[in-house]
């Protein structure tokens, strides 16, 4: 009778026995370095079968496959919205002929980062109407107290170089759209 290893014991290191093998493992598991991923496509998967394997593809996509049928796969497909900076602040944000829309946040604040994905599509969905940049508040701290503002996640639409509107929060892509709507 053969045994298949299922995904956990195929992946996961044996625990280490003694000090040495332990230190050299926590050093081996912080040296490990994974593809960064942005999107999420899952397909169904009908078979209940024991062999699992795990497939990592590099480049723009990345997979799960269980008995030869991918679960699960990824893949780079959101936009990345530009950063803005105080030295770039006036041509692209000010002197814009269309309307902008500038997301101000931090890399520490979680509410920024959990509008980041929303934004993007935000670019894409309005590509060629507005343009949508990021502005650091950390690094650009006087044109956020130029602008008044006190908490991030801020997102501010401009237009004709004017600020029109604030958002304050992380709230619904909904809620975007509709202010977006308002200067188009």
């Amino acid at each position: 009778m053969a045994t298949v290893p299922s995904c956990s014991s195929a992946i996961l290191p044996k625990p280490p026995t003694t000090l040495a093998n332990a230190l050299a493992s926590t050093i081996y598991r912080r040296s490990l370095h994974f593809p960064q991923l942005t999107g999420l496509k899952t397909r169904s998967q009908s078979s209940s079968t024991v062999n699992r394997s795990l497939v990592l593809v590099s480049g723009s996509r990345s997979r799960f496959s269980c008995a030869g049928r991918t679960v699960f796969e990824t893949q780079d497909s959101a936009a990345k919205v530009p950063a803005v900076t105080g030295a770039t602040w006036k041509s692209l944000v000010l002197e814009s002929e269309s309307p902008v829309l500038v997301d101000f946040w931090a890399p520490w604040c979680g509410p920024c980062r959990m509008i980041h994905p929303v934004i993007d599509e935000l670019a894409n969905q309005y590509a060629g109407k507005l343009k949508c940049y990021r502005l650091n508040t950390d690094d650009c701290s006087s044109i956020a107290t130029e602008y008044g503002i006190r908490s991030i996640p801020t997102v501010i639409v401009f237009k004709n170089g004017e600020k029109k509107e604030a958002i304050i929060g992380a709230v619904p892509k909904t809620t975007f759209t509709t202010s977006i709507e308002k200067f188009l």
